[in-house]
């Protein structure tokens, strides 16, 4: 998985920067948005989606589910319905820890 760093102050996302997030294909994207309910982009008058900060949050926990914790498209939708709130709480500290990871690495380059 690469950084998934979303720009802060960005309210919309193309199909291949949020595929760039995950470093997955856009066709995954597509697949994931077909299969979970939660991921519902805006589209514009062309039919190019567009994901909110909201829609990308929720890639990453499907992305933590499907990709780093093994499930399968079936329980990670199980996972989401029964407790989306401990699943959010859960990848925030998630991404607390990341960007705590990254800045060590930092330091230790510099060391």
């Amino acid at each position: 998985m690469n950084s998934k760093k979303s720009q802060p102050g960005k309210i919309y996302y193309s199909i291949g920067e949020v595929a760039r997030m995950f470093d997955v294909n856009t066709s995954l994207i597509r697949y994931w948005e077909q299969q979970f309910e939660i991921i519902r982009p805006h589209k514009n008058k062309k039919g190019n989606r567009l994901f909110t900060q909201k829609d990308v949050d929720n890639f990453h926990i499907i992305y933590h589910l499907v990709k780093e914790r093994g499930y399968t498209l079936r329980g990670a939708r199980e996972k989401i319905s029964k407790n989306p709130g401990d699943l959010r709480r859960d990848l925030e500290i998630i991404k607390s820890l990341e960007k705590m990871r990254s800045f060590l690495l930092d330091i230790k380059k510099h060391l």
